[in-house]
This record gives C-alpha cells, structure tokens and sequence, in this order.
C-alpha cells in the first residue's frame, strides 16, 4: 500500500473501529480522548485507530479470511488485494494499541494474558499476538465507510484516506484507553455523545460528528452489522467551501457538494463555527 505522506494529493491510509455494545439502555459507542499535544485531533473523541504500518500487510496470513474477500468487502475493486489486507491489520492492531481489545478467537484466558501483557508494554503488536497460535478476527470487523480529508480543507495540517469498520467488543475484554496517545475513554450512546458534544462537553471533528449521527439510528449492535453487511461503504469525501466568511464543509447531496446524491443521514454540511464544526440546523438537524 502507498502510504502516502499526508497531503491532499496523497492522504494517510487509515483505519478506525466503532467498537459496540448493548447496554441496559441501549446501543453504546466506545470513544477514546486524544492527548492534548497530540498532532492530529489533539483533545478530541475519536474511535479507536491510526495511520496503516507498512508491516501490517505483511500480517495478511494471520487473517482469517483471504484478501480477496476483504478486498471484496471493502468494495474498493482497485486496491491490491495486500492493501485491502493491510487495512484491516491496522485496523485490529490499532483496537489492541489504543484500547486493549484484541480481535481474535482466542479463549478467555488468552485474551486476558494478552492484555495484561500488552499493559505491560510487550513490544510491538507482531510480538505479542505471534503466540497466540489462532486467526486474527477479520470477520469481526465489517467496513462501515471510507473518508477522504477535504482537499481544500483550511484547517487539516494532515490528510488522511480512513476507513472505519464497526465490530460488536469482544466477550470477556473491557476496552480501555492506552494512557499514552489517549487519556480518557467512555462508552456512550451515540446520541448522548452528540449532545456532549453540542453542550461544549467533548470535542468531536466532523467524521465522528457524522458517524454518529449516521449510528445513533439503529438500536442495537445487530442492527448495525446486519446494515453493514447488506450495504458497500460509501466513500465521504467532503467539500470546503466559505459562504459570508464562515468556513463549511458539505457532503454529498449537499447543493455545493460535486456529488449530486446523499450519502449520509443528517445534514449535508457544518459550519465553522464557536471554534468548532456544527450544524446549521442545531443538534436536531443531527438527530432527527
């Protein structure tokens, strides 16, 4: 895979995880808070996940499904079939790095030797999964959307190619952040973070602002993998714009987007705004 060097010409392959689960008062979203001196998103919320290593193509054979159906799932027909691959190494390396979540079919046991040794900084993901002995869990992770930074953006020092998978968590593992890259985590709701997120309580960017808008429209975490599975992962590559002086961002569908069709749910485009992207429309326009 091209790994790019973070412009808008050639973005940061990337993969993140909605990592769900059934509360007692329905759907909930795993969310990590980036270190505040961190480059990218520095204090925000995010979902677990990171650039794409170049060694995580080389994991491809721990998978437990071929490349060619990971390719297939992607839907991106032109990605060599290691790419596709890579992403989803990256993606479950990224789930293990950032929350202590391994996504293999490993006994109880094992997962939890796993993690203490991984709190105990073992070394690298390769190291400390080699001898586990079983599949990493590629069909545990279902491709969700793909999102492609704004070229014209005036605000991303970085540019990045992510695509974000949802996966049920893994019984028996508690996810948690790293203490280190992240410094808080908190299982919530999806429309719960959008309204922490409306009332100045946490910071979202516009990917997780839209992706939540998009998830807090299911109720539970079947309902959500049964969407993936019978939808390809639309490709979301904003527009900025200014309109009276105020930085925008709009999605397909949006009456200045390129894209005539909508993609997502929600509005089709955030204003910037109160130091922040928001809607025009208020938290309603993210609900309804």
């Amino acid at each position: 895979m091209n790994p790019g060097n973070g412009t808008a010409e050639s973005p940061f392959p990337s993969a993140s995880v909605l990592i769900l689960r059934d509360a007692p008062g329905g759907l909930e979203v795993f969310l990590l808070k980036r270190h505040g001196l961190s480059e990218v998103l520095g204090g925000a919320y995010v979902f677990p996940g990171g650039k794409v290593d170049l060694d995580d193509a080389l994991l491809a054979d721990r998978l437990d499904q071929a490349s060619s159906a990971l390719r297939e799932a992607l839907g991106e027909y032109e990605l060599d079939e290691s790419c596709a691959a890579g992403l989803y190494v990256a993606a479950i390396r990224e789930a293990y790095e950032e929350a202590g979540v391994l996504f293999a079919a490993v006994g109880q046991d094992r997962v939890n030797e796993t993690q203490v040794l991984h709190r105990a900084a073992a070394g690298s993901f390769r190291a400390a999964t080699e001898g586990l002995g079983t599949p990493l869990a590629a069909t545990s992770l279902l491709p969700w959307s793909r999102w492609v930074t704004p070229r014209n953006s005036v605000r991303a020092r970085k540019h990045f190619d992510a695509r974000f998978f949802v996966a049920a968590a893994p019984l028996g593992q508690k996810p948690v952040h790293d203490r280190h890259e992240t410094t808080e985590s908190v299982w919530l709701a999806p429309s719960a973070a959008l309204r922490e997120f409306w009332e100045g309580r946490i910071e979202l960017a516009p990917p997780q602002i839209m992706t939540l808008a998009q998830i807090a429209r299911f109720s539970t975490v079947e309902d959500v993998l049964a969407h993936a599975r019978s939808h390809k992962p639309p490709r979301i590559q904003p527009e900025a714009f200014q309109e009276a002086g105020v930085n925008m961002v709009c999605y397909p569908g949006d009456p200045r987007h390129s894209v005539p069709d909508r993609l997502l749910p929600g509005p089709t485009r955030l204003c910037w705004r109160n130091d922040r992207y928001e809607p025009e429309g208020g938290l309603e326009s993210l609900l309804a």
